[in-house]
């Protein structure tokens, strides 16, 4: 019995597929395992939790708006006392083109993916069509043993 995994078929399904949603055991450790062979191939992971990401569509592929909690601080001005809006630029894209010449591409990895609906879930399965260069892997639930299974049929139970 081998300790550890290779992990070679969970990244030829990646690959292969584009997006994958995973299921992890409670007490953790397996994915960032995976994690970590996903690097040691070529790739670079952009780790993040699918709570507080609002619009998908818009956080990663374009330019937001995003108001910081505002403390007690007032905007100038006549309108609403709710601080100023800060636009920040696309997430995938930026990641994109910091990438490194010879690597793969970026996996998106977002845990906590079982509060996603399924229009956001569905617009993951799809990004990877849009930007070849990115792979996506949402942790959608726990299971005894780290599985795996492509994105859309996890679409199809929920």
């Amino acid at each position: 019995m081998a300790l550890l995994t290779t992990g070679n078929a969970f990244i030829r399904e990646l690959e292969k597929v584009g997006s994958l949603g995973v299921y992890v055991p409670p007490e953790g450790g397996y994915e960032g395992r995976y994690q970590r062979r996903l690097r040691a191939t070529g790739y670079v992971t952009l780790h993040m939790s699918a709570k507080g990401l609002g619009d998908l569509a818009a956080y990663l592929t374009g330019v937001h708006g995003v108001r910081p909690p505002h403390l007690g601080k007032k905007s100038t001005g006549t309108g609403a006392a709710v601080g100023y809006v800060y636009y920040l630029p696309p997430i995938i894209s930026s990641h994109i083109e910091q990438l490194p010449p010879k690597s793969k591409g970026l996996v998106l990895w977002i845990i906590e993916g079982h509060i996603l609906s399924n229009q956001e879930i569905d617009f993951l399965t799809s990004l990877p069509r849009l930007e070849p260069k990115v792979k996506v892997v949402i942790e959608r639930g726990g299971d005894r043993a780290f599985r795996w299974t492509p994105l859309e049929k996890t679409l199809l139970a929920s």
